[in-house]
């Protein structure tokens, strides 16, 4: 099975002949240094990078791509050689992401001879960084492993390579950044602005799905006569001219009108980069994401730009007082007003236009989904069986802008889990939480929790995630028969403080054990037959049945939990625990908020509007989520027997 690590955990290697696989989703820059026994190297010539890609023992690509792929002979090393360090770093002037924070997280994959996975890493954390050392191979008491790393440089590669004792580290890094420099555009030749990528929305990654912070397209365009490139790098063109960008000045009526959207390529489901079905749907679906948040960011900006344009020409009108009564001042203002027209006019167009191509792939992508991406009602979900490997993601609703709510973009969230997940029961701020009591509101906060529990359990392999649930007063009795009824609950709901405290004290210690293992490099020295699953802690009713001791305990699990396998999924208030004041803020920030009904809670700083979330729901009166947890039950237990 394949190891998925976490920042800081080993997995030893089964052979001296590897493959790393690095997919990013955007061109980056793939290197490896060759470092002693105290991680240090000695000079240029154990550093592989495209200008010099072949080493002893290690080759690399010779040029940035999406996807690069590493070859790594253990055996044909040095023996001065004890650890190589697989670096990444964003290039220079080749209009993608200036930092790792505002581009998806990049994911490594350590495959042997055969090609099958030994162990996996998503990097994710990064912000401002624009190299990072992404895994690491050591040799340890004649052992080799692999190391999740993940330590990003905000100062770029020269940081990096610094950081590793490579003499003239500048400099190094400068000849690796050239080799890969785009050639110089002709004189003439437009040069376009600098794109950046949002990540997935929080946990990510989404995220995570909040969306992490990155540069507005609005903050680049500088140039009132420069259009912007919305388009995905990674996704086929799309005939017809581009969206107009921040400030762009729309052609002329006279120019050629859009081609209609008859005339473009059909969709495709998996029309997207990716080793499996399984990546290049996540992928498309992020693709989708991406263009929409554009398509909608040029549009705004293009009807903003309308509506100052509008504005300047009549207080013009008004400040000269030869025309700011009489014939010439109305026709001026008509001028302008009719401008305004034909400039929110040809936004429309553009938008519309954009809106029905992604329409079309929705329609197409939606029913080719696997289960773990798929909603409620696809019927995918009648064929499921347990997976042998857990999914990329998995989705944990839809997400979708006003100016087309029927267009929905699913909300995938990367597995494993980054953070916990916190769903409100409080009131919320839409009209549809508005009609709701208090007690609705709950009710549904837990029957979507379930929900939750449901998908990430049938995203596991069989005994891959252990639940826990906590149920202090027995108040969701009901909302957790489903779960409860069919077994696949390590055990029935604790109830009551001594349940809290019993279950809270068991996950604690399982932390704190994982961590020393993991600090202390002795995964191997774990207690036998210890239980190397997943465990996920459903939290109802709080801060009911807790007492100080159970609320630290629970803000050590969603503070330390999920670097070990340890995650957290809170029903609650936030206002219930009011009672603790600001000694509970922390809990909040460190889950992922989602809602019981539609929420335009999620933020999205990199084009500065709100997606609208919609929680998942089971099609009233269906059977399914009996059934998938019946299956992953009736699995659990062949695999026990």
């Amino acid at each position: 099975m394949t190891a998925e690590l976490v920042r800081g955990q080993n997995h030893p290697l089964p052979d001296t002949r590897l493959e790393l696989r690095v997919s990013a989703g955007h061109p980056v820059v793939a290197g490896a240094t060759l470092g002693d026994d105290r991680g240090q190297v000695a000079g240029a010539e154990w550093i592989a990078h495209p200008g010099a890609p072949v080493r002893p023992g290690v080759e690399v690509p010779a040029g940035a791509a999406a996807e690069h792929r590493i070859a790594v002979d253990l055996a044909a090393l040095p023996d001065t050689v004890h650890r190589i360090s697989l670096l990444l770093a964003l290039p220079q002037g080749a209009g993608g992401p200036a930092r790792f924070g505002t581009a998806a997280a990049p994911f490594v994959c350590v495959a042997d001879p055969a090609g099958a996975a030994v162990a996996t890493y998503t990097i994710t954390g990064l912000d401002r960084e624009s190299a990072v050392v992404a895994v690491e191979l050591y040799r340890r008491q004649g052992v080799w492993k692999v190391r999740a790393v993940g330590q990003g440089y905000e100062g770029g590669l020269a940081a990096l390579l610094a950081d590793q004792g490579a003499p003239a580290a500048a400099d190094l890094a400068a000849a690796v950044l050239a080799a890969v420099a785009p050639a110089p555009l002709p004189e003439t030749a437009s040069t376009p602005l600098p794109e950046t990528a949002p990540t997935p929305l929080p946990g990510t990654a989404a995220a995570d799905v909040t969306v992490t912070a990155s540069v507005s397209p609005s903050e680049s365009a500088t140039d009132a006569s420069t259009t912007i490139s919305y388009t995905h790098p990674s996704r086929r063109p799309v005939p017809g001219p581009a969206a107009p960008g921040p400030g762009a000045v729309p052609p002329p009526p006279s120019e050629p009108p859009v081609a209609p959207a008859q005339s473009r390529p059909a969709p495709v489901a998996g029309d997207a980069t990716g080793w499996t079905m399984d990546e290049r749907l996540y992928n498309q679906v992020w693709g989708m994401f991406e263009d929409l948040a554009r398509t909608v960011a040029a549009y705004r900006s293009a009807r903003d730009f309308a509506d100052h344009r509008l504005d300047r020409a009549i207080d013009q009108v008004l400040a000269d007082p030869s025309t700011r009564v009489g014939g010439a001042g109305d026709a001026a203002r008509a001028e302008a007003r009719a401008t305004h027209e034909e400039l929110m006019s040809r936004a429309q167009e553009v938008l519309d236009r954009d809106l029905a191509q992604l329409t079309a792939e929705s329609e197409v992508v939606e029913p080719a989904l696997p289960a773990a991406y798929a909603r409620w009602d696809n019927p995918v979900w009648h064929a499921y069986r347990t997976p042998e490997e857990p999914p990329m993601a998995v989705r944990l609703g839809d997400l979708h802008v006003p100016e087309r709510t029927g267009l929905r973009i699913p909300f995938l969230v990367r597995l494993p889990l980054e953070r916990g997940l916190w769903v409100d029961s409080g009131p919320g701020r839409t009209s549809a939480a508005g009609l709701l009591d208090d007690t609705e509101l709950r009710r549904l906060a837990l029957d979507s929790a379930v929900a939750h529990t449901a998908r990430l359990l049938a995203a596991h392999p069989a005994g891959g995630l252990t639940v826990h649930v906590l149920d202090p007063a027995g108040s969701g009795a009901a909302a957790f028969a489903p779960l409860a009824e069919t077994g696949v609950l390590a055990g029935p709901p604790a109830r009551g403080a001594a349940g809290v405290t019993a279950v809270l004290a068991q996950l604690t210690e399982r932390v704190d054990l994982l961590q020393m293992a993991v600090r202390g490099d002795a995964s191997e020295d774990l207690p036998p037959g210890f239980d190397l699953s997943r465990q996920l802690l459903v939290v109802h009713d709080f801060p009911h049945g807790f007492d100080d001791r159970a609320v630290t305990r629970l803000r050590y699990l969603a503070d330390e939990g999920p670097s070990v396998g340890v995650h957290l999924l809170m029903v609650a208030d936030r206002s219930d625990a009011d009672a603790y004041g600001p000694v509970l803020d922390p809990l909040w920030r460190s889950l992922l908020r989602l809602t019981p009904v539609p929420d335009d809670h999620l933020a999205d700083p990199w084009v500065g509007h709100a997606w609208t979330y919609e929680p998942p729901t089971v099609p009233p009166g269906s059977a399914v989520l009996w059934q998938v947890l019946g299956q992953i039950a009736e699995a659990r237990r062949r695999n026990l027997g």
